[in-house]
């Protein structure tokens, strides 16, 4: 049963009545850039063909009803009561089972936006074929559809980049994840064979094209199976350090910090805040560089820049797993063309790039070295850059 199947079946089984429709959001990869998007730094991601379904159908009262293929029960309350459960502070749990929140969080953050629109009541039903907890964003995919969703049918008008605004509010003040607008923007603005030029701070945005098919390149996407979580602690570490960063150095964010200024960093601040920092600065180099060679040169141009940037989030900001490396060193030793952990970190996937005649030697020795290692079988698969948001049904 597909997804979108699946979304249709759990909402007339909940409510005995066919969806007004049927939309959805695609998760993503990130090509290169990690981290950098809180810091108001350049992101290169692209949105990717696993996507999440909301089927919703309008009620004729004011309440708010989720359900979710991965959970038991429904979520319920009354529209008027968001206020009450958001925002979550730092650090807290959300008053609703948490993958509920980021349904219920985007319902309370577009009636935020928009106070005087009508807002109907709404039942919705999830359900979605993006990997939970491999650095692929299924939380993004969620936040996406259903904003799609909720601004057709309350009639809000908003444009994509106000949604990826609404998504990454819900998820930072909802859900209380202090994550960047980078997995938003990404899914929001997904074009086949294109990745999506971020800049973070100011929100402009460029399309790139991969040029991968032309190339006889595949990106594997290794989901080690160690899930991760983006509101657990050491994420929000890592930001506050990067802000503690920051002020040593006198500036509004890393952003504003080039390769230049390292020799003044190492002086200013402890050798953990500057390796944070390191990483930052120079992942924002290697995000330039790579739309440069992506532009001027076509895709295997890029190998060596992702496999720098593995290893500054390996050592510098120290967010890689085993998994993670072995993934990524196993595929480098069978062919791949370059390869780094993608996501958050702490767990999540690899990504690899590959030419076509190796997708099975890489696939194959990654999945022998995972045994070999005792860790659990990885989840092995090829992605090619796709569609953002649309209404499916």
């Amino acid at each position: 049963m597909t997804a979108s199947t699946a979304a249709r079946e759990l909402l007339t089984g909940m409510t005995g009545r066919e969806p007004e429709g049927i939309w959805s959001a695609p998760g993503r990869v990130n090509l290169i850039g990690e981290h950098t998007d809180y810091n108001e730094g350049f992101v290169l991601p692209f949105a990717i063909p696993h996507r999440t379904y909301a089927a919703v159908a309008l009620r004729d009262d004011d309440r708010i009803r989720v359900a979710s293929t991965f959970a038991d029960e429904p979520v319920e309350v009354p529209l008027n009561e968001l206020d009450e459960l958001f925002p979550t502070a730092p650090d807290a749990s959300p008053a609703v089972p948490e993958w509920s929140a980021y349904v219920l969080g985007i319902a309370w953050a577009l009636r935020a936006r928009q106070p005087d629109a009508p807002t109907p009541g709404v039942d919705i039903a999830i359900a979605s074929d993006v990997p939970v907890g491999a650095g692929l964003s299924s939380s993004a995919a969620i936040e996406g559809a259903v904003a799609s969703a909720l601004n057709e049918l309350w009639g809000l008008g908003l444009d994509p980049v106000a949604l990826a605004q609404v998504g990454r509010r819900a998820e930072n003040e909802a859900v209380g994840a202090p994550t960047g607008i980078m997995d938003q923007m990404a899914s929001m603005l997904g074009r086949p064979d294109a990745a999506t030029f971020l800049d973070c701070r100011t929100l402009e945005t460029r399309s790139i094209p991969t040029g991968f098919t032309a190339a006889g390149l595949e990106v594997l996407v290794i989901d080690t199976q160690v899930s991760h979580a983006h509101s657990t602690g050491g994420y929000r570490e890592r930001r506050e350090s990067c802000e503690r960063g920051a002020a040593l150095l006198g500036i509004r964010s890393l952003r504003d910090a080039s390769i230049s200024d390292l020799p003044r960093a190492a002086e200013a601040m402890d050798e953990v805040t500057f390796r944070r920092v390191r990483h930052i600065v120079t992942e924002n180099q290697r995000v330039l560089d790579t739309v440069a060679a992506l532009t001027e040169q076509g895709p295997r141009a890029i190998g060596e820049l992702l496999v720098a940037s593995h290893a500054s989030m390996r050592d510098d900001f120290e967010i890689s797993a085993p998994e993670l490396d072995v993934a990524v060193d196993t595929a480098l030793a069978h062919g791949a063309i370059g390869a780094r952990m993608t996501g958050g970190g702490f767990g999540g996937a690899a990504i690899a790039l590959v030419a076509h005649d190796v997708v099975d030697r890489v696939t194959d020795a990654v999945t022998q070295a995972f045994a070999d290692a005792g860790f659990t079988a990885p989840h092995i698969f090829a992605v090619s850059p796709s569609a953002g948001p649309h209404r499916d049904a």
